[in-house]
């Protein structure tokens, strides 16, 4: 699903899992992480990937984190209660549940998912707010107002 949307290769996510939290593992603490990072079991704590622009983190059905997510990309099926910050995209999968506010650049949510909190889209400017500042430049040039 991710090749769906033409990326450049600098934007890929990472499609290899190099660390693995199981399914009965707890961690206590933050996680900083590169590559790929698949949890199964609980983080007590903030997840962030640091310095690779491709790395993915994968939450099966089972898994929970409780605190912070800063990634690129995010695919998940589980539960993170706190804010989720992905620079590229979020994948919401069916049973996924997100207790928190969640800033992204695109985002997939599949029927049944959940997010208790805000959507903020990042990135370029929008497509609406492109036009406001089109109609205002016109606007001055001819000397004369515009109005919504």
């Amino acid at each position: 699903m991710l090749s769906a949307i033409g990326k450049s290769p600098s934007e890929k996510p990472c499609n290899t899992i190099d660390t693995l939290v199981g399914v009965k593992t707890e961690v206590k603490g933050d996680v900083v992480f590169t590559g790929g990072l698949r949890i199964d079991g609980k983080v007590r704590g903030n997840v962030t990937a640091k310095g690779d622009a491709n790395s993915t983190l994968v939450l099966s059905e089972n898994a929970s984190i409780m605190g912070n997510v800063t990634v690129p990309h995010i695919i998940t099926n589980g539960t993170i209660k706190g804010n989720v910050r992905a620079s590229e995209r979020v994948e919401l999968q069916t049973k996924s549940e997100i207790t928190g506010d969640v800033y992204y650049k695109v985002i997939e949510m599949a029927l049944g998912a959940v997010i208790n909190g805000n959507l903020v889209r990042e990135g370029t400017e929008t497509a609406r707010e492109k036009g406001t500042i089109s109609r205002l430049k016109a606007a001055v040039e001819s000397g004369s107002e515009t109005e919504d």
